[in-house]
Formats: C-alpha cells, structure tokens, sequence
C-alpha cells in the first residue's frame, strides 16, 4: 500500500488549503452566530467549482461526482473522484465545517444522482444543487423503515410523508427524496426521486436551530399530495432488492468515505492548534522521548495524533477501493465508525488540554468540538456503522443480525 497522496492531487489540495485559510476560517464564527444566514462568499467558490469540474479531463471532483468505477479499466491502480473529493474536503472541514456543507450543489442529494441517475436524469439533474431527505420522525437510524409513500398515477409518483434533518433542504433546488412504492414489501419497495423546489405539495416546516454546524442550514419538510413525473425516480421503477434500496444505499459506500474526511480536517484543526497554544506555554513536542517520559499533556497529543492517523488511512481505502470498483460497503462504514469517533474524541480533548482558553470564543477549539459531534451522527451512527461493520464480517443479513 502506497501511503503518500497522489502527486497530481497536490494542487486541488493546495487551492481547498488556500480556501479553508483564506475564505472560510474568517467568516466561520460570524456564521456559527448567525444560524440560518445564507453564507454568500460561497456562491462565487462554487462558480470555480463548476468550471473546473466542466473542464476536468478525470471527472472533477465534489458531491456529484461521486460516481462508482466500472471496475478493473486494465489500466492498473486507479486514484480517481472519490480519492480527490475527500482530500479537497478534508482540506475545506480544517476551514470549517459548517461552510462546507453550504457549498452550492454539493449536496448529499448531489452523490445519490451521481450514484443511481440514468444518463437522461445526469443530463437534466447534474448541475442541480439538491438535498437529501431520508430520516422521518419515529423512525431513527433505520432507512429501511422509511414511512414516506410514493403512489404511482398515471405518469406521476404521488409523494406523502415527512422528512426531517435534511441538510441544505431550504437552500437546495432540489431534494432527493426517499420513498416506498409498498409498504407490504419492505426495503425493497424503497426508491429516491428528485423533486425539484417550488413543486406544489412540498412545504419547509421549520428550520432547526443545532449544537454545531450553523452555518448550514438544517430543515423539515413535509410532502402532502406532492405530484413527481415518474421520470424523476432514480434508478430502475421495478421492485427489485438489487436495484431498488441496494441501489440508493450505494450512495453512502461513496460518501461515508467523505464524511470521514470531514471528521479528519476538523480533528486536525483542533490538534495543530492545540500543539501551537501548548509550545506556547512551553511544552516540549518532540517526539524523540518516549511517552512515559513526556509530560501527560504531550503524550496525550501523541495518542490523538496515531489515532487520527489510522482514521486517515482507512478513509483513503475506503475511497481507492471506490475509484476501483471494488466493493467497500464494509470500509466505507469502517472509516466513516472511526473518523466520526476520533474526531470527536480530538476536539473535545483539544478542548480540555487548553483549559478556559479551550473552552472560550475567542479560540475555535470550542466550535470544532461542536461541529465534529454531527460528524459521528449523520449518514448512519456510529452504532449503525458496527452493526454493518458485524454483518460483512460475519455475512449476516439485516434480518439476521439487528
């Protein structure tokens, strides 16, 4: 295993660095206080991102690019979208994590179209900045127990449900909406379909006011005899296990590699500030003494460190595996368990180890450690995570092992 990054990704993670230190770390605390405020300095930084992904030669990069390998190309060793879109992420979450979940059409609904769209929906959805709603009231961790109905009239799905924790669901132009055909038969009923904002059925109840990540905005939205065109069901229409709901939770092998990218960039903001205010205060970081020899202070920045680096390093298999075609469902729920864990568990120490300046606004220690918490929630908890982690591990169905 090649553990050194790709030499042609240098310069997207050059200009995520120049973004994160020069856009997004001034205006972090200003949107932290101001839940809700649309963050305008991010429309022209969409505007570069979408230029360069159009004229990208190897398929750009960001949440609707996130699209599978075919598999074995016969060109050997792939490092491709999946690989570019957490290192630029990881770069822009040491920035602010907030910030980058409002990226303009970088959207979690963005991956599940580059996921499961057709070449008709590519054409028509790709540049379209769309949300994903999946979680409903009462329904917890369970995507299979989705409640939310889609009822097929003439050429039109007839949506009714609620939706809750969606992500960008004000902001986007669309959202990628997850519904059961029958609900008699299980997950294999459940599809995604793109509905696209205005549509008349489809209403934001009320926006979430949140721990952390206040910069993006965080919605309810409530569907209520809401008409789709059946062209806008992504993926396959027929009822089937391996094209339905295996297909839509394909999506996540690609974006919890992203997500654990996320928790590494806010982890690694709080570590190096952490070691910048203790040389402050005099402390040696050397790494030449052994542990028992450091102060406690030292040696738990040491700790932190071999576990945010062994968080990194299965987050870069999981997304190499992806940019080649390799099943990764297991890693992918592997780094996605760990990054949301040690990030947290960084941040908060960060936190600790810097005492009443750790804990104050005038430092960002305070927020990392907020934001980093949502980081080991969404898209699957940490104890959803273990459970697929157990299944793949012990080749267990969802119906064997709950």
């Amino acid at each position: 295993m090649n553990l050194d990054i790709p030499g042609k990704f240098a310069p997207i993670v050059h200009q995520a660095q120049q973004v994160a230190r020069e856009v997004f770390r001034p205006i972090s605390r200003h949107y932290d206080r101001a839940e809700h405020a649309y963050p305008k300095e991010l429309d022209m930084f969409a505007s570069i991102m979408d230029g360069m992904n159009d004229g990208a030669a190897d398929g750009g990069a960001g949440a609707g690019r996130l699209a599978r390998s075919a598999g074995d190309t016969g060109t050997g060793n792939q490092n491709g979208t999946n690989m570019k879109t957490v290192l630029g992420l990881t770069e822009l979450c040491w920035g602010d994590v907030g910030l980058a979940l409002s990226i303009p059409r970088q959207g979690l609904g963005n991956s599940a179209i580059a996921a499961v769209a057709n070449e008709q929906q590519l054409q028509r959805f790709g540049k379209t900045w769309a949300a994903m709603a999946i979680t409903e009231p009462g329904v917890g961790s369970d995507s299979a127990a989705i409640r939310t109905t889609a009822t097929k009239d003439g050429d039109h799905y007839i949506i009714n449900g609620e939706k809750i924790y969606v992500t960008a669901g004000e902001r986007a132009n669309a959202v990628v909406v997850w519904a059961t055909l029958d609900t008699s038969q299980g997950r294999a009923a459940i599809k995604s379909f793109v509905v696209e904002k205005g549509t008349p059925g489809m209403t934001v109840e009320r926006l979430e006011k949140k721990l952390g990540i206040r910069a993006s905005d965080t919605a309810a939205i409530r569907f209520h005899n809401c008409r789709v065109p059946k062209e806008n069901l992504l993926g396959d229409p027929e009822i089937s296990v391996d094209k339905g709901f295996a297909g839509a939770m394909q999506t996540f092998d690609n974006t919890r590699p992203v997500v654990a990218g996320m928790a590494i960039g806010v982890a690694r903001a709080a570590l190096e500030r952490t070691q910048e205010i203790l040389k402050t205060a005099g402390l040696d970081l050397a790494y030449q003494q052994q542990s028992w020899t450091t102060t406690a202070a030292v040696r738990e920045l040491h700790l932190l460190e071999a576990e945010l680096e062994a968080a990194r390093l299965l987050t870069l298999r999981a997304a190499w595996m992806a940019d080649n075609g390799q099943p990764n469902s297991k890693e992918a729920s592997m780094a996605k368990a760990k990054a949301g864990r040690v990030g947290n568990q960084i941040t908060l120490r960060c936190v600790e180890l810097c005492a009443s300046l750790g804990y104050q606004e005038t430092e960002l220690l305070e927020k990392w450690a907020r934001d980093s918490k949502i980081l080991d929630i969404f898209e699957g908890t940490q104890q959803i995570q273990l459970l697929i982690i157990a299944r793949r591990l012990l080749g267990k169905s969802s119906s064997e092992l709950k």
